[in-house]
């Protein structure tokens, strides 16, 4: 049998010239796989996906993988080898570099004298693998194999070269990584000393304290109204357009990852949302990112039916890290799009989303690298607190935000529903895998690259945090990840100036220190209301009448201010029903004062911790427009 195998494969040659082979459909058609009608669909379609023709019927689900690989193995003479019956040589991996073996997705199976057998799924793009492995000592002999197998062959083969880059992809100067418990010594020392000099001059350190807060207050509110004015100074000035953009002649393939951890109730779910879009499914590439040891999510998932355009990929564990920015960073490299998102368990994306990034990106100027869309909540209606969750969101998405783009500063990405240029992604160093924010982060990352956000007019609908602890924990993870990018950032304020130009380092300043104060200070503006209600404040006798009365004027703006933005974000159609909701918002943020101290204590003593949020809590409301 040994000799029959090394008869067959050193027989093998290169795929015949395109003019002496017979086409894939006509080899799919003579076994049988599919029909004559299906070919020409598949082809009509091929015109406009940038897919080769096996994959476009996989897709449509008129032949399976296996059919399409014993086709290829037809048209071109090659062998089928099964990496999992009869695994690769690990030492022949060493070759080339894993990014060659990525790029390719290829990878050597077996020796045979001087011959090296090469596993691939795309026999149209080995002539590049064999001109690029011309140096090697031994002589390159093509076979084919399941690209999934391949895939798994490699993550098997690099586990733990991949997951090291995973941890340590960003730039160290620009990464959380490297925060010691040593380097947390100074912070945690220089906050004792401030609350010593309190203790000693109370006098002087209230006066302090009410000045950052005031100052935190007036930087966040005067963000919100630029970002609030810019958007309707836009929406004033554009007429409505409900024409379609249009999408490039030969549709890219986008590639999708969600990262999971222990969802247990969102697997099924999560597939029937994702396959209601609309994109070729040719074209799609959703990735489910998995940890190694996550055997909840993969018994969940081992119960689903998942199709074909939809695959697995599992994160090795390293040194006990198991953060999603991490997780992402792993399965980035195994991403095939031309563009790559990310959405999380519990999302619902717009059937058209993909489309409509697709059509953006085409139009988009070069430096604009990443898309944002639009984050919203499904179950509004569950409780008050999903209710104001809703609203807020509302007002950060869809008012708020798109303003900040409009004016040109700095755009801290929401976590899902992101769509990034994969060169682009990469040459930015994907995600810092220690933050808990990975995506306010990379959102700074990359304008200080040169590069700019813009909003999509798309919209993926999520699952509200409607509890009031899970809320806290999530929104303290949030806090503390704002904590770490921001001190990561202003290690040299200088060079972040530099970098980012005078008007989006104070957009950053007042984004970071505007959202931490509101939360961290807020019982300091507190006690003027004591005042207002005729009770003691502890203010009395170091801040003037006058001056106390100005500062609840400012408040009452302000809280005026949140008022407006959340009227304006809910009055389409299909929010107004949370329009006499709006005004009960002030109840709704103190909770979140829990969540900054929790932040702040968490980043002395664990700041790399992930406090997860729990999915699958609440079922959809009705259809959103």
């Amino acid at each position: 049998m040994a000799e029959l195998d090394l008869l067959d494969f050193t027989s093998a040659a290169p795929i015949p010239a395109p003019g002496h082979r017979k086409p894939l459909g006509t080899c799919l058609l003579e076994i049988g796989a599919i029909t004559r009608s299906q070919l020409d669909h598949a082809l009509s379609q091929q015109t406009r996906q940038n897919a080769p023709l096996g994959e476009i019927l996989v897709g449509e689900g008129y032949a399976t993988r296996q059919d399409v690989l014993s086709a290829l193995s037809a048209q071109s003479g090659w062998q089928i080898a099964d990496l999992e019956q009869i695994p690769p040589m690990p030492e022949l991996s060493g070759l080339m570099p894993v990014d060659f073996w990525l790029k390719h997705n290829v990878i050597p199976w077996m020796r045979i004298g001087p011959l090296v057998l090469v596993a691939t799924a795309r026999p149209d793009r080995f002539a590049t693998v064999t001109a690029e492995m011309r140096e090697c000592e031994y002589a390159v002999i093509p076979v084919l194999a399941a690209s999934d197998q391949i895939d798994r062959t490699i993550a098997r083969q690099f586990s733990g070269s991949l997951a090291r880059s995973a941890e340590t992809r960003v730039d160290p100067a620009q990464s959380c990584r490297n925060w010691t418990l040593r380097s947390r010594v100074g912070p945690s020392v220089a906050l004792l000393c401030v609350l010593g000099l309190f203790a000693m001059f109370p006098a002087f350190g209230l006066l302090a304290v009410l000045g950052m807060a005031v100052g935190t207050l007036s930087l966040f509110a005067a963000f919100r109204m630029a970002g609030t004015l810019a958007y309707l100074w836009h929406r004033l000035r554009t007429q409505p357009d409900h024409t379609e953009a249009a999408i490039t002649l030969r549709q890219p393939c986008v590639s999708i990852m969600v990262p999971l951890y222990k969802e247990r109730e969102i697997a099924n779910a999560l597939v029937q949302r994702l396959q209601r879009l609309t994109y070729p499914k040719a074209l799609l590439d959703v990735i489910l990112v998995l940890e190694e040891k996550d055997d909840v999510t993969r018994n969940a998932l081992a119960q689903v039916s998942l199709p074909s355009w939809i695959r697995i990929v599992e994160v090795p564990e390293l040194n006990g890290l198991t953060t999603k920015p991490r997780a992402m960073n792993y399965a980035l490299d195994f991403c095939r799009g031309d563009f790559v998102g990310v959405w999380d368990a519990e999302d619902a994306p717009q059937p058209d989303q993909i489309e409509r990034v697709v059509a953006h990106f085409t139009q988009a100027a070069p430096d604009v690298v990443c898309l944002q869309g639009v984050l919203d909540y499904y179950n509004p209606r569950t409780n008050w607190r999903s209710r104001c969750f809703t609203i807020e969101y509302n007002s950060w998405f869809r008012v708020i935000l798109p303003g900040i783009a409009r004016m040109g500063l700095v755009v801290p990405l929401g976590g899902t529903t992101f769509f990034f240029r994969r060169d682009k992604l990469l040459e930015l160093g994907g995600w810092d895998a220690h933050n808990v924010t990975e995506d306010a982060d990379l959102g700074v990352r990359l304008y200080r690259a040169g590069y700019r956000t813009e909003m999509v007019d798309t919209t993926t609908y999520e699952e509200a945090n409607f509890r009031a602890w899970p809320w806290v924990k999530q929104r303290s993870r949030w806090l503390k990840g704002f904590m770490v990018t921001y001190l990561v950032h202003m290690r040299s304020p200088q060079k972040l100036w530099r970098d980012l130009g005078g008007a989006r380092f104070l957009g950053l300043q007042a984004f970071f220190l505007g959202t931490l104060g509101q939360f961290l200070l807020a019982p300091v503006l507190w006690v003027f209301w004591l005042s207002s209600l005729g009770l003691a404040n502890p203010m009395d006798n170091i801040v003037p009448h006058s001056t106390s009365t100005a500062l609840i004027g400012l408040f009452l703006m302000a809280e005026g201010l949140s008022i407006g933005v959340g009227l304006i974000a809910v009055s389409a159609r299909e929010r107004r029903f949370l329009l006499p909701w709006v005004p009960t918002m002030f109840l709704y943020f103190p909770l979140g004062v829990i969540a900054g101290y929790k932040a702040l204590w968490e980043l002395a003593t664990n700041p790399f911790f992930w406090d997860k949020t729990q999915h699958g809590q609440a079922s959809e409301d009705e259809p959103l427009a």
